[in-house]
């Protein structure tokens, strides 16, 4: 089985060398290369096309954010894991919506960090558990918030119209998997389907959506009952 390749982006010197060392002894993966910020992280992208991309946020220049999002709209197939002293709500959030898989604080134990990297190579969403509940709190306050509209406006036609009844069954099923954290290639797999034509159902379903990100398709899987919380 191949390494998982990776890209370390940090500013700082030690961070980058102390988990070099630490991923150096692990047999599974391989750091290809590192960068001190973001656009030096997606020239080495370019170049050297790793599989995971372990993202810093707060650096000079071109922050982990917007390397994040520029990372994604010019290589889908990569895949980043935040690594940052923020545990912060905000930053959580917008990560996930730039388009990273996983979040984690340098503050997790080491297992964690493996953990995390693992998870996200395999196409699944790595978010550190004590974390994980801003997206659950985040989920609670709009599902209160639709009832608290529902019951306090009259019912119209079409009032459920932005739901599963305008996605086509196909589509409905590979929303479900996007739920589970699969990615294109697993989703094409389990459906017999190529991972273009899995982009290419996933892209309609944010269109009809009007959605753009993992994480709000998941929020929507969730509310509408396709997937369980």
């Amino acid at each position: 089985m191949n390494p998982i390749k990776i890209l370390l982006v940090d500013d700082h010197d030690v961070v980058r060398t102390g988990l070099r060392s630490f991923l150096g002894g692990q047999a599974d993966v391989l750091v290809t290369a590192e960068a001190r910020n973001g656009e030096e992280a997606l020239l080495r992208a370019e170049e050297l096309k790793p599989d995971l991309v372990i993202m810093d946020i707060t650096m000079p220049g071109m922050d982990g954010l917007e390397a994040t999002r520029k990372l994604k709209a010019r290589q889908p197939e990569c895949l980043a894991l935040a690594l940052t002293v923020h545990e912060d709500k905000q930053y959580f959030m917008e990560m996930l919506a730039a388009g990273a898989s996983g979040y984690i604080t340098k503050q997790a134990a080491a297992d964690d960090l493996m953990a995390a990297i693992r998870s996200v190579a395999a196409g699944q969403v790595y978010l550190q558990p004590a974390l994980a509940r801003w997206l659950l709190e985040d989920y609670q306050r709009l599902a209160k918030q639709e009832e608290t509209q529902a019951h306090t406006r009259p019912a119209e036609n079409g009032e459920h119209a932005v739901g599963l009844d305008i996605l086509s069954q196909r589509e409905r099923e590979v929303l479900e998997l996007v739920g589970q954290g699969l990615n294109n290639q697993q989703i094409g797999k389990q459906l017999g389907l190529s991972p273009k034509t899995i982009a290419r159902h996933r892209e309609r379903i944010m269109n009809k959506l009007n959605m753009h990100s993992r994480t709000e398709l998941v929020k929507f899987a969730i509310r509408t009952g396709l997937i369980a919380a």
